[in-house]
């Protein structure tokens, strides 16, 4: 399959801090442990092997956790497999993570996974006598129902209306029958549109809660490559995490160590943006459909929004006895899953990478291994005939990245008969302004300002002339500029791209089961670099 690889730093797609991060700048190396080659990888283990937080016991719990997560879906045997290896002190996992979007979302939903995947497979080639089980993290704590309450298909947003409060996992699944109606509207009538039917009914509709319809999906779409689901949101999970959360209440040491790092992380590079900013207690107290921050004053410790309260002793039995109760925010979230995992490396999307920047003195602070941290595989994927529709009008891949303004003035530039570009013209300007430069020299010197002046001058009228003359063939160019515009806007629908907002279901329904396998065939996680695939 025809395929192209472009730069992260080419696209104009990715800040400042990511594009540095992947060119592996200095300014960005105190912020990070160790940069995400295969190479790596072993100094990774070797350290992650010797902390208390991978013995025996702790995997043992984690295992069983899991057992009984996957009591509610049918797992595969390579799944079953991999649960079965976390017990053992030789097994690693690498893990993503994502929200509870309705209908797994965006496209790059696919993309983190996969990048797991291929990630752990690479590892088991380099590293063979150790094991590794990729891991869906699924962000079953979440409170913002809004964003994951909807996907696109075919250019409608099937949204699932309904008053949402607590955890996003917790929410029950009645009332999708109605939007299952919807979707089945939008669909064809082919084999491969009557399994995203069933998959969708299988999944919410069989399933009590959001978050065990999630994770049916996520095990029917994965399940061969053994991908391991944990839901955070688990009695026993949180009782490893029980120091911490004592940590966070009573020292406040994310608070201290994450707010002079993202000072500093600010101070390295004015364009660097600091993505979550910390709190003074970075928890949540969940129960009963309520998900509210934990304050604290003299001392005193409440629930916002609530009645409850405790002192100091309280809060330390409620924490004992109801550690489920407790939920790590944005920032915490990333420790807990540390701490419960053999975690190697987490895979995630510039913008999560930005936050997990922010966390490496705060690990350090609280003696948990730092993961290695690796942007996830981005796709473009088009069709056979959009890339012979590209071919046709001379709309390279690259040209598919730039903004509308600049896409359509690079396509006038190249249909236009007349020379659109005054370059030339300009450096005539110049060289005779140069003389007459040296002719004030040999005068007053306050000439110098008026030709200075006059050259501004007349560079800017060249200038408005060359805009001028870019609109006016624009208007003559337009039903050809336009055919253009047509396949960037296809493959890059509303100027966003296309895995952030395109559903998986739009290319399932003509691909079929070959989809998921041709993705993994082609994405490679260490290449860091954007994909455009042809199905």
């Amino acid at each position: 399959m025809p395929t192209e690889c472009i730069p992260y730093n080419e696209t104009g797609y990715f800040s400042s801090m990511i594009c540095d991060y992947v060119a592996e700048k200095e300014n960005i190396t105190p912020f990070y442990h160790r940069f995400p080659k295969i190479e790596n990888f072993k100094a990774q283990i070797e350290e992650k092997q010797t902390s208390q937080l991978t013995q025996v016991s702790q995997r043992k719990i984690l295992s069983k956790a899991l057992r009984n997560q996957y009591q509610t879906i049918k797992a595969s045997d390579e799944t079953l497999e991999n649960i079965h290896k976390l017990s053992s002190t030789n097994t690693f996992t690498v893990t993503t993570g994502h929200q509870l979007n309705l209908f797994t979302g965006p496209l790059y939903f696919l993309y983190k996974i996969i990048s797991a995947i291929n990630l752990t497979k690479q590892l088991k080639e380099k590293y063979p006598s150790y094991d590794f089980v990729p891991i869906y993290w699924m962000a079953s704590e979440d409170h913002d129902f809004e964003e994951i309450s909807f996907f696109n298909f075919k250019g409608k947003k099937i949204r699932w209306n309904r008053e949402a409060s607590g955890v996003v996992g917790e929410l029950s699944t009645e009332g999708l029958n109605e939007i299952l109606q919807e979707f089945s509207k939008e669909l064809g009538s082919g084999d491969n549109a009557k399994y995203l039917q069933s998959l969708f009914e299988d999944g919410y509709i069989k399933h009590a809660n959001l978050a065990e319809a999630t994770r049916y999906i996520a095990n029917e779409l994965f399940k061969k490559y053994g991908l391991v689901i944990v839901d955070g949101n688990d009695i026993e999970l949180k009782r490893l995490f029980i120091p911490y959360i004592e940590n966070e209440l009573f020292q406040k040491t994310a608070y201290r160590n994450v707010a002079e790092t993202a000072e500093k992380l600010t101070s390295v590079d004015e364009s660097y943006k600091v993505q979550v900013n910390p709190r003074e207690i970075n928890l949540f107290y969940i129960q009963q459909g309520i998900r509210e921050r934990i304050v604290e004053k003299n001392d005193r410790y409440s629930v916002l929004n609530t009645s409850v309260k405790w002192n100091r002793e309280e809060l330390k039995e409620e924490i004992h006895k109801h550690p489920e109760r407790f939920s790590p925010n944005a920032l915490l979230r990333p420790l807990y899953q540390e701490v419960i995992l053999p975690n190697l490396c987490y895979i995630g999307g510039g913008g999560e990478l930005a936050y997990w920047f922010e966390l490496k003195k705060y690990f350090e602070a609280v003696e948990v291994t730092f993961p290695m941290l690796l942007l996830r595989n981005s796709v473009v994927l088009k069709t056979k005939k959009q890339s012979e529709k590209m071919e046709k009008l001379q709309v390279s891949n690259r040209d598919l990245f730039l903004s509308k303004d600049d896409f359509v003035a690079k396509k006038v530039k190249e249909l236009s008969e007349i020379n659109i570009d005054f370059t030339s013209q300009k450096k005539h300007l110049q060289a005779q302004f140069k003389e007459l430069y040296e002719l004030a020299e040999q005068t007053d010197k306050s000439f110098l300002g008026a030709v200075a002046a006059q050259e501004k001058k007349q560079i800017k009228g060249l200038m408005h002339l060359e805009k001028r003359l870019l609109r006016a063939q624009k208007r003559v160019l337009k039903d050809k500029t336009d055919r253009s515009r047509e396949i960037q806007e296809e493959l890059f629908p509303n100027g966003t791209l296309q895995e952030r907002r395109l559903n998986f279901s739009e290319f399932y329904e003509v691909y079929g089961e070959n989809l998921i396998p041709t993705l993994v065939e082609h994405l490679h996680p260490l290449q860091s670099e954007f994909l455009v695939l042809e199905l």
